[in-house]
């Protein structure tokens, strides 16, 4: 029978990093490193890596690899499933699936916290909400903080210690507007420096943007071309509450879409103290995850974006499941 989701297990988003081999110039000495920085990603010094080509799921010569969760009608996540259990279609072809996987692994993740001058009374719930989140990590995970209001900062570079991410919160004061769409595109920046092939962003705010210099657009298509997950926590008010600003108002369509572009999800919460029990699931999730494999029936290296579907075959005994990957990723050039 197939076992349900074990808590003190997390879901994994792995997106596997099976990089392009590049010209026919590039030393032995560069691929070494390329080797290095996916089996060791701790090495340090790590020599400079070649820019990867523009994708969203990253893939080698023949193999596109697509990281898929799965819940129950009680949104509780569903372990033991079988390679006969998925089936996946590019551009609504149906692929062979020729690699299946379902283990944790390390993860890059960064915070994208909002510090404007709404948040006031809700960083100590927001803080709390990232400790609650840090105690599913896994120990070889990494992490780095940004920090956004008028305009973002990256605080914290990537580092293995949690105290120094916490540490920095503390000191945290609310001021100023929203630059969410600045900040995610600074997160997405910054996540280019990870070293784990799994990379994942964590959005922490109360409303829409009103500051930021790129466009929802520009950061839309910025999210498609990324090899990252987001998931995002909005902090909005309730409908019985206070009225909301246009913005707040756009705040949960956006990092709705967003999140689930890239196969993660967006979490609305208008009671604080829900906001820890959110985290912690959503750390939970990046814990649980099947891994799929295949060999893309289309071979042209056109560039070109290609839709990804997962179809669920129904297992005997249990109740209708539902699937959560990433949409698509753009196929390589050369």
């Amino acid at each position: 029978m197939l076992s349900r989701p074990r808590p003190a297990l997390s879901f994994v988003f792995i997106s596997a990093l099976i990089s392009l081999s590049v010209a026919a110039q590039s030393s032995g000495s560069d691929e070494d490193s390329q080797q290095k920085v996916s089996i060791e990603p701790r090495a340090k010094p790590t020599p400079a890596v070649p820019s990867s080509p523009r994708s969203n799921i990253r893939i080698d010569t023949t193999v596109v690899q697509i990281p898929v969760t799965v819940t129950d009608p009680l949104n509780r996540f569903v372990t033991g499933l079988e390679k006969e259990h998925f089936r996946v279609f590019e551009d609504k072809v149906e692929q062979k699936l020729q690699y299946f996987a379902s283990e944790d692994a390390p993860i890059s993740v960064g915070l994208i916290f909002d510090t404007s001058g709404s948040m006031g009374s809700k960083l100590d719930k927001s803080r709390q909400a990232v400790a609650q989140f840090f105690r599913t990590t896994n120990p070889q995970d990494e992490f780095f903080l940004v920090e956004f209001n008028d305009r973002p900062q990256l605080v914290v570079p990537f580092t293995t210690s949690l105290e120094e991410v916490q540490n920095r919160l503390t000191f945290t004061h609310s001021k100023g507007r929203t630059a969410l769409l600045d900040a995610v595109y600074l997160g997405l920046h910054t996540m280019k420096k990870g070293h784990n092939a799994r990379k994942a962003l964590l959005i922490i705010s109360d409303g829409g943007d009103n500051s930021s210099r790129y466009t929802e657009s520009e950061i839309k298509n910025l999210v498609r071309e990324a090899d990252v997950q987001i998931y995002a926590i909005g902090i909005y008010e309730s409908m019985s509450g206070r009225g909301r600003t246009a913005e707040e108002m756009a705040g949960p369509g956006l990092l709705t879409e967003i999140s689930e572009q890239t196969g993660g999800r967006a979490f609305a919460v208008d009671n604080l103290n829900e906001l820890p029990d959110v985290a912690a699931k959503i750390g939970i999730e990046l814990r649980n995850q099947y891994l799929l494999g295949y060999t893309p029936t289309n071979a042209e290296r056109n560039g070109k974006y290609r839709k990804v579907q997962v179809k669920l075959v129904q297992p005997r005994g249990l109740p209708p499941l539902k699937a959560f990957w990433r949409l698509g990723y753009y196929a390589p050039t050369q």
